[in-house]
């Protein structure tokens, strides 16, 4: 699988509850809130963004809700009730590039090894898949 180009991709999975509001008065929703599933793809080891999981996660569970929150809601140009983060749903090969972009930076992480990085910003919150499985 080496050679599959999307061997090394990863998502962000996210559990979303999302508020429609019609702006005509006339018209109503019932239920006007369902939750929904959200990725986002994850910035490839080492390129801007890849520390997306530093700076949002801790424990697997984001670690300031109503800022994704704010920040999806505008992505998706509705309203978001909640977020709470799900996984980080990865391949073998983005896996093993975000083990040795940390272990390259562990001092940005407070961190003496890799995988109490790992550990400590995303819990038991990943998932090893196979690329067709993103």
């Amino acid at each position: 699988m080496a050679d599959d180009p999307d061997d090394g991709a990863a998502r962000y999975v996210f559990s979303v509850v999302v508020r429609l509001e019609p702006e005509a008065p006339d018209l109503r929703l019932d239920p006007a809130t369902f939750e929904t599933t959200l990725s986002r793809e994850a910035a490839p080891p080492g390129e801007e963004g890849w520390r997306f999981f530093r700076d949002n996660c801790w424990r697997g569970e984001l670690n300031h809700p109503e800022h994704v929150r704010e920040l999806l809601a505008a992505d998706l140009g509705v309203a978001v009730d909640s977020v709470g983060f799900r996984e980080l749903r990865t391949t073998r090969g983005h896996y093993e590039a975000l083990r040795a972009a940390i272990a390259e930076d562990l001092d940005a992480f407070n961190a003496d090894d890799v995988d109490e990085v790992l550990k400590k910003y995303l819990g038991s919150s990943i998932h090893v898949v196979e690329p067709g499985d993103l």
